[in-house]
């Protein structure tokens, strides 16, 4: 299958949490694949999603958990008034640029992953009413949560894709193929 993912090695627990992660990473970037911007804004369906507004909103994302395991201010981070923000691109932004910017947080996160000395270190989770108070999560589970977050968003983004031209993923992985 087209879009199985190895890990990197046997019993490289890290390896291939990271091999997740990419892999749903690279379904969103796809999703964008041979669209104009206006393409990428568009909203075909009754949701206010857009591909380019998930490309922001999952790299952002990441970032802000990034952020959290690392117990860093995020320098991306939103306010009730610029929620919106997150989810279309404003002031200029780019595909091009969003998906710079993703590579960085992405180098960044497997830099960190990889130099945390046990998968089972743990960073707080903030004071929201989804969270349990004074809950703490373990660097396997920011992992495994991030391999959700973006994986949900790369289905939305299957959908939104396929409404806009019919392409579904394994079109898109040919077309990648195609470009390489």
């Amino acid at each position: 299958m087209v879009t199985h993912v190895p890990a990197e090695a046997h019993g490289d627990e890290r390896g291939a949490l990271i091999s997740f992660v990419e892999a749903q990473r690279g379904a969103v970037r796809r999703s964008v694949l041979g669209l104009t911007e206006e393409q990428a804004a568009s909203r075909p369906s009754a949701s206010e999603l857009s591909l380019s507004g998930l490309l922001k909103h999952v790299a952002e994302t990441e970032l802000n958990w990034l952020r959290m395991a690392q117990r860093k201010p995020n320098e991306k981070q939103r306010t009730e008034d610029t929620w919106g923000d997150s989810f279309r691109l404003v002031d200029g932004e780019t595909i091009p640029g969003v998906l710079a910017f993703w590579d960085s947080v992405a180098r960044e996160t497997e830099e960190f992953v990889r130099s945390v000395p046990s998968l089972d270190d743990t960073f707080p989770l903030p004071p929201a009413p989804w969270f349990p108070k004074d809950a703490e999560v373990s660097m396997r589970w920011l992992m495994l949560h991030l391999v959700e977050e973006v994986g949900r968003h790369a289905g939305h983004a299957d959908i939104i894709r396929e409404s806009l031209d019919g392409k579904g993923a394994f079109d898109l992985i040919a077309l990648e193929h195609a470009a390489d």
